[in-house]
């Protein structure tokens, strides 16, 4: 069964166009090491709960949009090999400048699916 890594941030309305293009370098990158999808969604209906949703969890202000962000890998063990070459991959650490998000307010984690339909 596959393996997910998952990942939510706020982006600023303002930079999303930098977002974009940053997601357009390192989503083949990762697809060239072996992910079998990435994949960037934008919020579309993203209400700010009371209690808990996308926006509380990543301390979206309201210049802001949510992402929400998923890369498929074979399995665990696919993904623990694929993220070294990921992070040692040179087109990565190109001087960039700032990043286009608050890498703070992320949140991400590795998941393993119990159903795949």
């Amino acid at each position: 069964m596959s393996y997910v890594d998952g990942f939510v941030l706020a982006v600023p309305k303002a930079k999303l166009d930098d977002y974009k293009k940053l997601a357009n370098l390192t989503g083949p990158i990762w697809m060239e090491h072996g992910a079998l999808a990435y994949v960037e969604c934008i919020g579309d209906d993203v209400p700010y709960g009371e209690l808990t949703s996308f926006p509380r969890a990543v301390q979206a202000k309201d210049d802001e949009i949510v992402v929400f962000a998923w890369v498929v890998y074979e399995s665990r063990q696919s993904r623990d090999a694929v993220m070294p070459k990921v992070m040692a991959d040179p087109r990565l650490t190109p001087d960039w400048g700032p990043m286009p998000f608050d890498m703070k307010r992320m949140i991400f984690g590795g998941f393993q699916p119990f159903m795949e339909l």
